[in-house]
């Protein structure tokens, strides 16, 4: 068969997944991406854009009803104005004649038509946006699940998983962020276009004057985002410092009592507490600074009307509606600017988080698979041939030297060796989670490579020393989601290991909800929990890394009596610790430093007098010192 894993890859700069994006530019091709998750829903959004673009004109038609209709037309009786009043005078006569009612009244009616329509639409706005918005990053979040949960194990080792975390979670909120400040913005900058065309309709000099203002409350804006951003950050991190501090020690909590460590933990904890409390002093301090300084320019706004529309009313330059109407627009006016400094942070911190959830979903590593698997009988004899296998895990450094031996269909193979020495790397390469060249790895026959690595893993059963529990059911955690697992077969295999007695002991039995890593069973209950999984998946090939230390006399019983149920009539692969499973082992394969050294029964290697000898020598010491 034609050679199907490619050579191996230039080495990666995990560096760039690791370091800190600032966003500090607006990327429009990351927009563009994200709008691929965001098109499912564009007629909702289009409904949300419609809606707001509705709220936002009754919103300006509010005021011009209380200016120009009540005080100018209806109290003063002016009309003939030159202020546009968009329909609404005569909107207001046709109530009051349709209905037979005072013009006052009619416009009190219409007012509060306008305004329970500003607010139902309003909020008929927000919710298709946000559950647009929801909905999208919902799609995008399974996504860069479904691809980071396939990424190969040689990616988890050289990256921190609470970066990875962070992606899912932090950087996704901060793209809802962002998506809802930009319906926010458009929300603010409707009313701002409409009222602008009124005012300057009314009066273009008192509209230029105001809007000399708008510079000024412009750069205000830009110079305390710029120079607030670094102050938030520190914010953020001395969060996060808390939050770290807080789960480092809660996690450890029986160390720290152990060791009466309390009291310097609290001294630590205070300093961070601190540190905390002064960054957000200053934060409150800015914010308050920038809301009195908008504050202030929104009044002297204000006085500049009453200064300048006042002299215009008694000219009869301008009507007092009008002068009203310019006093309800500042509002409309200003906060754009606002609004729009609070989202320029948002949006660079929204850049830096989409940089960061695009350079995961670009992160193309993974486990080469065959372009045409070989198709596997519907029952392995579970028979494995190692031929000249190197391998390293960084480019020339080797973790595995030439390696050959084989496994015999139905064998029992125990490895040993000192630590360094390559057991868990030849595991991992068995179960494909590191790719290596074709020809070094057989299976009945078949090349590793050339055979899918889902149609792998389901043949072959793994063991190892930190046995994960899910959070769920003991059932869920025996049958890990596979069809076939049934609650009959579910509850054999727990049988057949000696689990069922533990397991039928507990108040919801197969039903028990196990807390966080299982941490309501004990070690041995979690080992035997494990065999019962591998049990009822039933593979041929099982690969057990033995960790029976810290466990009673009476457990360990119960778990080598599993063992030998479990490793009967299928090859099994194990990881020696303890001389009665070494014993009890077909043959023993040594490793050293990454090269086979010996290779025998446990007799043939104790009578060899080498490395094996040497190792059984020094255990059955700790055997017999722990036992005396």
């Amino acid at each position: 068969m034609a050679e199907t894993t490619p050579t191996r890859p230039a080495a990666r700069d995990y560096a760039l997944f690791e370091a800190e994006l600032s966003g500090a530019v607006l990327n429009l091709g990351l927009l563009r991406r994200l709008l691929r998750w965001l098109r499912p829903y564009r007629v909702t959004f289009a409904v949300s854009a419609v809606l707001i673009l509705v709220a936002s004109t009754l919103q300006v038609l509010m005021p011009i009803v209380l200016s120009l209709v009540v005080i100018d037309h209806i109290i003063q009786g002016k009309s003939g104005s030159l202020a546009p009043d968009l329909g609404m005078i005569d909107l207001t006569e046709w109530l009051a004649a349709t209905f037979t009612l005072h013009p006052l009244v009619a416009a009190c009616a219409l007012y509060a038509v306008l305004q329970i329509a500003w607010a139902v639409t309003g909020h008929a706005h927000r919710l298709t946006l946000i559950s647009s918005v929801i909905n999208g990053l919902r799609d995008l979040r399974l996504d860069l699940f479904r691809h980071l949960e396939t990424r190969p194990s040689s990616f988890y080792d050289r990256v921190a998983v609470g970066r990875v975390m962070t992606r899912v979670t932090n950087d996704v909120e901060a793209l809802y962020e962002l998506l809802r400040g930009i319906g926010t913005l458009i929300g603010e900058f409707v009313p701002f276009f409409v009222a602008l065309t009124i005012m300057l309709a009314i009066d273009v000099e008192l509209t230029l004057m105001l809007l000399l203002v708008l510079p000024i409350m412009g750069s205000a804006t830009a110079y305390f985002r710029r120079a607030t951003r670094q102050l938030f950050r520190k914010v953020r991190a001395s969060v996060s410092a808390l939050n770290q501090h807080l789960q480092e020690n809660l996690a450890g909590l029986q160390v720290v009592q152990l060791s009466v460590r309390e009291a310097l933990n609290l001294d630590r904890y205070t300093r961070i507490n601190e540190e905390n409390r002064r960054q957000e002093l200053k934060s409150i301090r800015a914010e308050t600074l920038y809301g009195a300084f908008t504050d202030s320019m929104a009044h002297v706004a204000l006085g500049v009307i009453v200064w300048y529309g006042g002299g215009a009313v008694v000219q009869e330059q301008m009507t007092l509606g009008g002068v009203i109407l310019f006093t309800r627009f500042i509002d409309m006016l200003f906060q754009p600017i606002v609004v729009l400094g609070e989202q320029t942070n948002i949006l660079f911190r929204a850049m830096a988080s989409g940089e960061r959830i695009f350079q995961a979903l670009d992160w193309d590593e993974r486990i080469h698979e065959p372009a045409a698997p070989a198709a596997l009988p519907p029952r392995l004899r579970g028979a494995v041939s190692v031929r000249h296998l190197s391998f390293g895990y960084d480019p020339g450094v080797e973790v595995l030297h030439d390696v050959s031996f084989e496994i015999r269909a139905g064998e029992k193979l125990a490895i040993v060796g000192p630590t360094g020495s390559g057991k868990s790397t030849f595991i991992r390469l068995l179960g494909r989670f590191y790719d290596f060249p074709d020809g070094h790895i057989l299976l009945d026959g078949i090349d590793l490579n050339h055979i899918h690595t889902r149609d792998l893993r389901r043949r072959i059963g793994v063991v190892l020393q930190d046995f994960h529990i899910f959070s769920g059911t003991i059932f869920e955690n025996i049958a890990l989601g596979n069809a076939a697992v049934t609650r009959e077969r579910a509850e054999a295999a727990a049988r057949q290991v000696n689990a069922h007695g533990f397991i039928s002991a507990l108040r919801d039995g197969y039903d028990t909800v196990l807390s966080e890593r299982g941490q309501n069973l004990s070690q041995g209950q979690r080992q035997l929990l494990a065999f019962a999984r591998v049990l009822a998946a039933d593979p041929e090939i099982l690969v057990l890394d033995e960790a029976t230390a810290s466990i009673d006399t009476e457990t360990e019983l119960l778990i080598q009596d599993a063992l030998r149920k479990l490793t009967a009539g299928r090859t099994s692969i194990i990881i020696a610790h303890r001389l009665q499973t070494i014993q009890e082992a077909d043959r023993v394969l040594v490793l050293e430093h990454g090269r086979v050294k010996e290779l025998g029964t446990h007799e043939e290697l104790l009578a060899l007098g080498g490395l094996y000898h040497r190792l059984h020598a020094l255990q059955f010491q700790e055997t017999t010192g722990l036992a005396e």
